[in-house]
């Protein structure tokens, strides 16, 4: 076995950043193990990107081109990366940690007879195998661990590594997969987008403002959401608050909702629950702000400020903009 594998995923035609992220760590660890870095990507109109994926430092792209009506299911999906990793035979598979990352590396690990490790903030190269670092225990703890059978699938959180610096090359060179639509599993009646909001995702923010139950109501929600636009952030939320209808669940941040890794996480009225705190792990600096000085939130904040939010985000807001002006 030999190869990098990274499993990509394209956005409206173009590599998705958490895609790059892959490719980035993906050469470092193939360098590491003297072995090179391929690819497999597998949707609708994904051909094309092999130039991109050979900028991001790709030799090799197994792509998998949907051609049937709909969407491709989950199963079709990874019926395909399983095909390109029969075909490759890497020692080590790579896959963003998303809601598909999540759904498709134990069903790969489990048709190729491997092990799987999910959520990895760091990897390091001993001798042929790769060390993952990842939190456990909702955050509180990181913990080492490894794959011992081959190839050596994991999951990436995004933010938490470098995306690949691009380097002039030719296209990486293609080989087509044929996947027939598989019986039974899964089957996509019909996909169902949400309106996308102005400012980044969620995921893929470099500063991201969010908003708890300390707020006190969804009236006062607009603080949270002017404070974002300020800063060209996107808003998140705590589980209470999606719970309770404030906003969409698609901004819950925690365990059970989006995994961050922004340069610059607000918490607003959120006393920091271990659920949330877990899924802001990646954050580089947290500021906290809330009017209770016990609130578990300030023990995971580089900077923290004990008041009333209604004195302090407005002020804070209007004295961003000022500076922006």
């Amino acid at each position: 076995m030999a190869g990098v594998l990274i499993v990509a995923e394209a956005v409206s035609g173009a590599l998705a950043p958490s895609t790059l992220e892959l490719a980035g760590e993906g050469r470092r660890v193939a360098e590491a193990l003297g072995e090179p870095l391929i690819a497999a990507i597998a949707g609708t109109n994904v051909r094309g990107n092999e130039a991109a994926l050979g900028e991001a430092g790709v030799e090799q792209v197994y792509l998998a081109d949907h051609s049937g009506p709909g969407v491709p299911s989950p199963e079709w999906t990874a019926a395909a990366v399983v095909a390109a990793v029969k075909q490759a035979q890497p020692s080590v598979v790579l896959i963003s940690h998303s809601a598909a990352g999540r759904m498709l590396a134990p069903t790969l690990a489990a048709r190729v007879q491997s092990g799987v490790v999910t959520d990895a903030t760091r990897l390091r190269v001993e001798g042929d195998r790769v060390i993952v670092t990842k939190p456990v225990f909702g955050g509180s703890v990181l913990s080492e661990q490894v794959v011992l059978a081959n190839p050596q699938v994991v999951t990436l959180r995004a933010r938490s590594f470098a995306a690949a610096e691009p380097q002039p090359r030719n296209a990486a060179q293609s080989i087509a997969l044929q996947v027939p639509e598989a019986a039974g599993g899964l089957e996509v009646l019909e996909e169902i987008r949400e309106e996308s909001t102005s400012g980044p995702k969620l995921k893929d923010a470099k500063v991201v403002v969010s908003g708890g139950r300390g707020l006190g109501g969804a009236e006062n929600w607009h603080a949270v959401e002017e404070l974002a636009a300020v800063l060209g952030g996107a808003v998140g939320a705590s589980r209470a608050v999606t719970d309770a209808g404030w906003i969409s669940p698609s901004h819950q941040v925690g365990l059970t909702g989006a995994t961050v890794a922004p340069d610059l996480y607000i918490a607003i009225g959120i006393s920091g629950a271990v659920q949330h705190v877990a899924g802001i792990s990646g954050a580089r600096n947290v500021v906290a702000i809330n009017k209770d000085a016990e609130a578990n939130i300030f023990k995971y904040a580089r900077f923290g400020v004990v008041g009333d939010w209604k004195q302090v985000v407005p002020a804070l807001t209007e004295r961003l903009k000022q500076l922006r002006s």
